[in-house]
């Protein structure tokens, strides 16, 4: 009887070893896993949405008479804005050209100095 008791308590640590064992076994096969995604969400994800936020704002903050860059490359000084369309003169004859709202890439802190200059 106590041999058989023995045995018992012997089999039931064992048993809670294992699971023990197989705990530590799959929390260290998905520690990695939320490691790496916790390390690309502060690489890749959260610089993502800050500048997404920067470019709504200066999208949103657009008015007639800014000095813009356009996606192409074009530059030139905002004359109306309806909606999502934006009327921009560009070069010295102040040729008109629409663009979407979406197609500015910037606003230029300082106009151009050789505005007035035909281009060669």
């Amino acid at each position: 009887m106590l041999s058989n008791l023995t045995t018992l308590l012997t089999t039931t640590t064992a048993a809670g070893t294992t699971a023990e064992a197989g705990a530590v076994s799959i929390i260290a096969s998905i520690l990695p896993l939320v490691l790496m995604i916790v390390v690309f969400y502060f690489i890749l994800i959260r610089p993502q949405r800050k500048k997404d936020k920067q470019v709504k704002a200066m999208l949103a903050a657009l008015k007639p008479g800014d000095r813009i860059c356009t996606i192409g490359g074009i530059y030139g000084t905002i004359s109306s804005i309806k909606d999502d369309t934006i009327t921009v003169a560009v070069g010295a004859q102040k040729v008109p050209l629409v663009f979407a709202r979406w197609a500015i890439r910037s606003v230029e802190d300082a106009p151009l100095e050789n505005d007035s200059e035909p281009l060669v």
